[in-house]
């Protein structure tokens, strides 16, 4: 099973990534994806850089970011291979552990949906 685990900061803290906390996390990066449970990672442009796109009764329409009134933001994701739920949480802690008490930072794990699953597909 696969599962989304997508990373909420606030955006507007300025702080930063330590050299070491990247060190850690390259690392934790590495040996995850050796063992085939990380199958990509990324971190996500502020949201400066962004546009939502919006349907709304038919009609789609843009906005550019920043959006001030979005306090968290996801700010990254990790695409996890998992044998369950409870498996990809577990996985999931060991990200956040990794910051140390200077972060506080919250994740929403999600399973996906595979092929010929949900979406009205049975």
């Amino acid at each position: 099973m696969r599962f989304l685990s997508m990373i909420r900061i606030e955006e507007n803290t300025g702080q930063v990534p330590s050299e070491r906390l990247m060190a850690d996390m390259g690392k934790l990066i590495e040996e995850m994806t050796r063992a085939g449970v990380l199958l990509d990672t990324a971190g996500l442009r502020p949201t400066s850089d962004s546009t939502r796109v919006r349907l709304r009764n038919g009609k789609v329409s843009t906005t550019d970011g920043p959006f001030t009134e979005t306090k968290e933001v996801i700010g990254g994701f990790a695409l996890l291979e998992a044998g369950s739920k409870e498996e990809a949480i577990e996985h999931t802690k060991r990200f956040l552990a990794i910051h140390g008490d200077e972060w506080n930072l919250e994740c929403e794990v999600r399973q996906l949906e595979e092929a010929g699953e949900g979406c009205g597909k049975g």
